[in-house]
């Protein structure tokens, strides 16, 4: 989306444009679902779970990080890692909405 367009929209759809655009790599999901079945912090090396090199797995945890989904903290020398809880509350409202937002039925083409 150009720069240019992006003020013809709302801001709840420019933020939830942002936020499924983060979740639109299955790398990211992938970290995604690591720090959520931890139930904790990942300070550890996500590389060797998920079989990516370490400069990609820091790329995605940047671009996530980004767009508000996860939060980190430096520890010692690591960066830990956790679901931010107002990101992820925002993210599941706007898009239960939108999805709710229609109603399925057979008469469609």
């Amino acid at each position: 989306m150009g720069l240019t367009k992006t003020e013809i929209f709302s801001e709840e759809q420019n933020k939830l444009a942002t936020l499924l655009k983060a979740l639109a790599h299955p790398a990211r999901i992938a970290i995604l679902q690591q720090i959520i079945n931890a139930n904790a912090c990942i300070c550890g090396d996500l590389s060797a779970e998920l079989g990516l090199a370490q400069a990609t797995i820091s790329q995605h945890l940047k671009e996530l990080k980004n767009a508000g989904l996860i939060q980190g903290t430096i520890e010692g020398v690591s960066v830990c890692y956790c679901i931010n809880p107002e990101t992820w509350t925002i993210l599941k409202n706007e898009l239960s909405g939108f999805l709710n937002t229609v109603a399925i039925t057979n008469s469609c083409c």
